[in-house]
């Protein structure tokens, strides 16, 4: 079963052992990050460095000077890693190594991008802003993540792409220093809480029969009882449904399921014609199209028409991966298991073995390794012993 490590350009830039180091784990690809969020990360293994504090939303690579002339919206140049470009760098090591390369392209997450032009973020029901969360219903947003997607997938070097928060993005996010668990927010709650009110999604819920301020009354009255103390524990869609009532919710997820399906497309065939033919396309993605975040909501019939496959989210038991692997069983395309591999990050890696055996009785033809540059060196040997033995 053919595996991909994902890695940072500075996981391997100004190491001169790390391409070779992952190409020893047994992987036949690496996804590197192109265009990525703030994080803080470790680089355990680097010689000359053991954190990383990318401050902001930034892409790895020099951006196109006349794609973005005049735009307001534009991608911000990265400056913690030296290289002139370190997306470039770290693909040619990895490369020489006969590790192929794929580009990995975090789009509606984005803080920056929100703190400097708030009104592009979502807004929900009580007129809070998620700086994080770019709105994609909106026109500009839209046509800045369907450019991003196609200038950052396509480097010099990859052979395929894969799409990370391609669609809606919402009230949970990995936040510095986050203070939110005061309150139980299940899944129906957080559904809730992701709906965005910006001008462009109040007409797109009036054109779906709503009128978004009754909405707006409807989901704060949803959500009231958690606010005073019940907390709120309800879980997929039908839990949505119980707390907004089924038309309404059915009338939600129609608006925000068409805006996300229509920047899915756009997206991938703005990177194909960027790429021209056998350049692969994937999506970070969940089988509730409900869902936003990172691994986004789609319809598994849509999206498989759309790009050549998935990368589903399958650390944890045997039901989490049936749940996430099963609505796409029998489907044509790539199926990716995504397991978490950093102990510390809640990762398995001493059961990569049995874990994939199991994903891919549920239809997974490949598998996804979170994340090379972040394990520790117990995990890295397990990994590559794991592997090993997948390919016996």
């Amino acid at each position: 079963m053919r595996a991909s490590a994902f890695l940072y350009p500075w996981d391997v830039v100004g190491d001169p052992d790390a391409a070779g180091r992952v190409a020893d784990l047994g992987v036949q690809q690496v996804t590197l990050a192109a265009a990525y969020h703030s994080t803080r990360a470790l680089t355990p293994r680097h010689p000359g460095r053991r954190i990383v504090t990318a401050e902001h939303a930034a892409v790895l690579y020099p951006p196109d000077p006349g794609r973005w002339a005049g735009r307001e919206l534009h991608p911000y140049a990265q400056s913690w890693v030296a290289s002139d470009d370190a997306y470039a760098e770290a693909a040619q090591a990895l490369t020489d190594a006969g590790v192929e390369v794929h580009s990995w392209v975090v789009l509606a997450h984005n803080s920056r991008l929100g703190a400097e032009h708030p009104d592009t973020s979502v807004v929900n029901a009580y007129g809070d802003r998620y700086p994080w969360a770019p709105c994609i219903a909106q026109p500009a947003v839209r046509a800045y993540l369907v450019d991003l997607a196609a200038e950052a997938a396509v480097r010099d070097g990859a052979r395929g792409t894969e799409l990370e928060s391609c669609g809606w993005y919402g009230f949970a996010h990995l936040h510095a220093h986050d203070k939110i668990a005061g309150v139980g927010l299940g899944d129906a709650a957080q559904y809730l809480m992701s709906l965005c009110f910006c001008p462009d999604c109040r007409t797109g819920y009036t054109e779906h029969g709503l009128e978004p301020d009754e909405l707006g009354d409807a989901v704060r009255a949803a959500l009231e009882p958690a606010w005073a103390g019940a907390g709120s524990s309800e879980a997929g869609w039908s839990g949505v449904e119980k707390l907004l009532g089924a038309d309404l919710a059915a009338a939600t997820l129609q608006w925000r399921g068409r805006v996300a399906r229509t920047l899915q497309e756009s997206a991938v065939a703005a990177v194909r014609a960027a790429a021209g033919a056998g350049f692969q396309v994937l999506l970070h993605a969940d089988p509730a199209p409900y869902r936003s975040g990172a691994n986004v909501g789609v319809d598994p019939q849509h999206i498989m028409g759309v790009a050549d496959g998935v990368v589903l989210p399958c650390t944890g038991g045997d039901a989490q991966r049936e749940t996430y692997l099963g609505p796409f069983a029998g489907r044509q395309g790539v199926v990716a298991a995504n397991f978490t591999v950093v102990t510390g990050m809640g990762g398995s890696p001493a059961t990569l073995e049995r874990d994939a055996v199991h994903a891919a009785s549920l239809g997974a033809n490949q598998l996804r390794l979170y994340h090379a540059g972040l394990a520790s060196g117990p995990d890295i040997e397990a990994v590559a012993e794991g592997l090993s033995r997948l390919g016996r």
